[in-house]
């Protein structure tokens, strides 16, 4: 990777995808685009252009006009958020994704875009959740992921795209907002635990899902874009995961800074279907085997680094009002 587009860059992944891209490959080679521009790090660090990626035109062009040799596709409607919205969540992942690959392959560039967990669906093992396995979603969200992925291996095997991707499990960051995922409970709980010593979940008590912390997520792009193609049997859509918890779990992390933290449940019934139709935990072997997968952050770890860094965050915020 050396020129790289990234479209979504003001999202959750993206806003510090970005930023360590730039920190890596310099700052002048990361063109950042998304659909708005707002006064953000992403924006005034470095190249910016706003970008539907429905416009298909427009992405190529800006592809073209930058020189990019790599495209990391990031823009996208998120699981809960795509249920409320399947028609235009569908018109926007895929069309999107589309537009992407079609870049890729008439510029020649190698290409990203991330799947997920929510790629799995009810009938899905739902332990040690195999690399290849049974994926029949009951979101949108998942319909599109498991379209995208087979979209990437069709870009690849038809056209040869060098299309590469993994399924991220919920991820935790203290930088960006949550942004409408089934799992933002888990960066909800943090900023609830600072600010109020309470925290009432909307994900029922033994709901275990994939998590992982952004540093290591903004790695295992990295390394995966960086890794030998001759390695990669599976190419697009490597299982990768940290870490796998429940509500009670990350709250018993969390005691152990704040002691006197609490918690609580107000189901929410459309996000916690989404939640048991996604496994309890999956297997990143193929990803550890096939370019050297591996996560720094387990669950403690990850608490004590966030809750020191959201507090800094959130006293800064404090000044600036």
């Amino acid at each position: 990777m050396k020129k790289i587009l990234v479209t979504g860059s003001l999202g959750q992944i993206g806003s510090e995808l970005v930023m360590k891209l730039r920190d890596v490959y310099g700052a002048s080679n990361v063109i950042a685009t998304d659909i708005r521009e707002t006064d953000s790090e992403v924006v005034t660090s470095g190249p910016f252009e706003t970008l539907d990626v429905t416009d298909g035109q427009k992405l190529h062009d800006i592809a073209k006009r930058n020189e990019v040799d790599t495209i990391i596709h990031l823009a996208a409607l998120l699981s809960a958020t795509a249920e409320k919205n399947p028609l235009f969540a569908w018109n926007l992942n895929m069309g999107g994704l589309v537009n992407a690959l079609e870049a890729a392959r008439e510029l020649n560039c190698k290409f990203f875009t991330p799947s997920s967990i929510g790629a799995f669906g009810p009938s899905t093992p739902k332990d040690n959740t195999p690399q290849d396995t049974i994926q029949r979603p009951t979101t949108m969200y998942g319909v599109n992921k498991v379209a995208g992925e087979l979209l990437c291996d069709y870009y690849h095997q038809k056209f040869g795209v060098d299309t590469r991707g993994v399924r991220f499990p919920g991820l935790i960051s203290y930088v960006a907002p949550p942004g409408g995922g089934t799992t933002d409970y888990a960066v909800e709980i943090y900023y609830e635990a600072i600010k109020k010593g309470t925290y009432t979940s909307y994900i029922a008590e033994g709901t275990y899902m994939d998590m992982m912390y952004m540093p290591d997520a903004l790695q295992a792009i990295i390394s995966l874009m960086e890794a030998d193609p001759s390695k990669l049997v599976h190419r697009n859509a490597f299982n990768i995961t940290a870490m796998s918890f429940e509500p009670e779990q990350i709250a018993a992390s969390i005691r152990k800074h704040i002691p006197n933290f609490t918690m609580d449940y107000a189901v929410d019934p459309a996000r916690q279907t989404i939640a048991d139709s996604w496994p309890n935990s999956i297997d990143a072997t193929a990803a550890m085997k096939e370019w050297g997968f591996k996560a720094e952050y387990d669950l403690d770890k990850m608490t004590t680094d966030m809750l020191a860094k959201l507090k800094k965050k959130l006293a800064a915020e404090l000044v600036m009002n």
